[in-house]
């Protein structure tokens, strides 16, 4: 038998038009968005079904957008998705992992993220930055160029995805000469994102506070399967711990490598990725060669898989 990991992506992955056949299948869903959209205050469905693309992008919507639509497919995924023996997100995608373990509910899980965007997004404004991806460089060496980068100010590396790509975040200056560091440092590229701030970096601690007040009025159960969490690349299952780190994973990196380092040595042979987009199972099949590797994205994704994942 199969042992499953579900995914579940981040900000980047959203487009315009997503989860429209989602919202017009099952009343629970929409409640989903009517929530979301009375949190953001903005109807998050006509954002996520006819854009623009710009105002999808912003953080305040593109990070419930995207957990709301993996939050339905889990919704109707029950029954046709095979089930999991672990479960990461990228990011916001952890708030999915969770809700999908059985340790946050659907609805705490869109009140918190909801929570998060605008309190990031806050963050943005208060502390402005950036990020840049370095391609082809080795995260020893990246880490050197970021020390020698600081002399201008804050920068680090914010999402390790795999050994040929890594993000760096920080202040505008330091990232610019973080990337002309890494391309003398023997990167193959270095590419300036556009991003609305410095996530997963020292810039985003203003955020701290209130999602740490969130959190805590939150029910935060342990999860019936393990979450890989981002701050650790490791499973984590015990409420104080998930709790913990998802403070945490507000200023630190995304160790997204440890992850799929942490389930292929798991025995993991089945990687589902549940949400927009196909993000993380192109850098599943970088790192976890011989997997079996699904996308499901629409309602006829989980048709497809149901005949496919015993």
């Amino acid at each position: 038998m199969s042992k499953v990991a579900y995914l579940f992506p981040g900000q980047a992955s959203q487009y315009v038009g997503m989860g429209r056949e989602l919202y017009e299948k099952s009343e629970r869903v929409r409640g989903f968005y009517r929530q979301a959209s009375d949190l953001v205050g903005d109807d998050l469905a006509r954002i996520s079904f006819e854009g623009p693309a710009e105002l999808l992008k912003r953080t305040l919507f593109t990070q419930p957008a995207i957990l709301v639509h993996s939050l339905a497919l889990l919704e109707l995924g029950e029954g046709k998705l095979p089930p999991c023996a672990y479960a990461a997100g990228h990011s916001l995608g952890e708030y999915a992992a969770l809700a999908a373990c059985g340790a946050m509910s659907f609805e705490d899980a869109i009140t918190a993220v909801c929570t998060r965007a605008r309190l990031m997004e806050q963050a943005c404004l208060d502390r402005p930055g950036t990020m840049a991806a370095i391609l082809a460089l080795p995260e020893e060496k990246l880490d050197m160029v970021c020390r020698s980068a600081s002399a201008k100010g804050i920068v680090g590396m914010a999402n390790i995805n795999s050994a040929l790509q890594i993000a760096v975040s920080g202040e505008w200056p330091a990232v610019e000469e973080a990337c002309r560091l890494a391309l003398e440092a023997g990167a193959k590229r270095a590419i300036m994102l556009e991003v609305g701030g410095a996530f997963h970096s020292p810039l985003m601690a203003s955020a701290v506070p209130g999602m740490t007040e969130c959190l805590n009025k939150i029910t935060i159960h342990d999860g019936r399967q393990p979450i890989v969490a981002n701050v650790t690349g490791q499973p984590a299952q015990k409420a104080a711990d998930i709790r913990r780190l998802l403070i945490e994973q507000i200023t630190a990196p995304v160790r997204w490598r440890d992850i799929m380092t942490c389930l292929r040595s798991e025995q993991v042979d089945t990687v589902i990725e549940i949400g927009p987009g196909k993000v993380l199972t192109g850098l599943a099949k970088r790192e976890m060669p011989g997997a079996a590797l699904y996308n499901v994205d629409t309602p006829a994704d989980l048709e497809e898989i149901t005949a496919k994942v015993a």
